[in-house]
């Protein structure tokens, strides 16, 4: 069970970026072995935050060991946390340790904690609350001698307020919350993301690409990222497989920024309508620009109305009383309706 070392990922970002807040609370959250939660959005980069606080704690000569909630079917997931003895499922034709038992004197990650079915949020709330689990099919209890450290994408106090998550729970993991900020609220890091991820990945994909016109950096900054770092990261590493060398410009960021969801409306300068030589209904077509921003900023932000609300500059409940009036037809809006 136990993993091989993995290289901590640099946490890039402007010396005056709101990320900065974070990195400076870290060394004092490394220090104390109280749960902590990370949260934010997907590809923010709360796995690399988690191992900053592994690396800085008195816990980094030991493992580190994740393990993502949302990943592993809900029938194994009891399994793969706390392990299983010889016989106590059909196949389990030998004991094998769970992953908090692998992070023994290290650090075990919860990832995507808000994912975990409420079958098992008991049996959680028991290893936080007495240092104990009993591996599935065991009657005897082991030790927990790792630090804990859950992270989410949920937002849990809805989670709770919805039945889908224990209060109890909730309320002994948040202990120390460290909330990362979405790449759109801080755009300073995309140019300083950008060249990291550029020398990151240029020599092993055989680019000798240097840097970035000012054009291209433009382009970036103007790009609202539902995908956070990750997706930057991806941007960039696909432009490099494919361009051999000098700087990347507008052209290829704009290229591969085209084959994104609902990006072709992020990259424009702005909402262009040509009026036809036969006229056109000022109605429909204010409707149509409406509905298609409305259904743009549900794409950028997952479907989360709140924050899509904030993109368009409105009140969320003023965005909630579009949508029953005009659905929109995205995927975001008929899932969170």
């Amino acid at each position: 069970m136990s993993r091989p070392p993995h290289p901590t990922k640099r946490i890039v970002c402007a010396p005056d970026s709101p990320l900065q807040r974070v990195l400076r609370s870290l060394p004092r959250v490394a220090k104390s072995p109280a749960p902590a939660l990370v949260i934010g959005e997907s590809g923010t980069g709360k796995e690399g935050v988690v191992r900053r606080i592994h690396d800085l704690g008195p816990w980094s000569g030991g493992p580190f060991v994740p393990l993502n909630c949302g990943a592993v079917p809900a029938s194994l997931l009891e399994s793969e946390l706390f392990g299983h003895v010889r016989g106590a499922f059909t196949g389990a034709d030998r004991g094998r340790a769970g992953r908090i038992e692998a992070a023994a004197h290290g650090t075990f990650l919860l990832d995507e904690v808000g994912e975990l079915p409420l079958a098992l949020q008991p049996k959680l709330l028991r290893v936080l609350q007495e240092r104990e689990f009993n591996p599935v099919g065991s009657e005897s209890r082991k030790r927990v001698e790792a630090r804990i450290v859950a992270a989410t994408n949920r937002d849990l106090v809805a989670e709770v307020e919805a039945g889908r998550f224990r209060s109890d729970l909730f309320f002994r993991l948040d202990v120390v919350r460290i909330e990362l900020p979405p790449l759109r609220e801080r755009m300073m890091d995309v140019p300083h993301l950008a060249q990291h991820f550029l020398e990151l990945h240029a020599e092993p994909n055989g680019s000798r690409v240097t840097g970035f016109t000012p054009e291209a950096l433009d382009e970036l900054g103007r790009y609202g990222w539902p995908g956070n770092v990750r997706e930057l990261e991806n941007i960039i590493l696909g432009i490099l497989v494919l361009r051999e060398d000098g700087l990347i410009e507008r052209e290829d960021i704009r290229r591969k920024l085209s084959q994104r969801p609902g990006a072709a409306a992020a990259a424009r300068d702005g909402v262009s309508i040509a009026l036809p030589a036969d006229g056109l209904s000022l109605k429909d077509t204010l409707e149509r620009v409406e509905r298609d921003l409305i259904r743009e900023a549900l794409l950028r932000t997952h479907g989360n109305r709140s924050h899509a609300a904030t993109l368009l500059g409105l009140n969320r409940t003023t965005l909630v009383e579009k949508l029953k009036r005009r659905p929109v037809g995205s995927d975001y809006e008929e899932a969170h309706a």
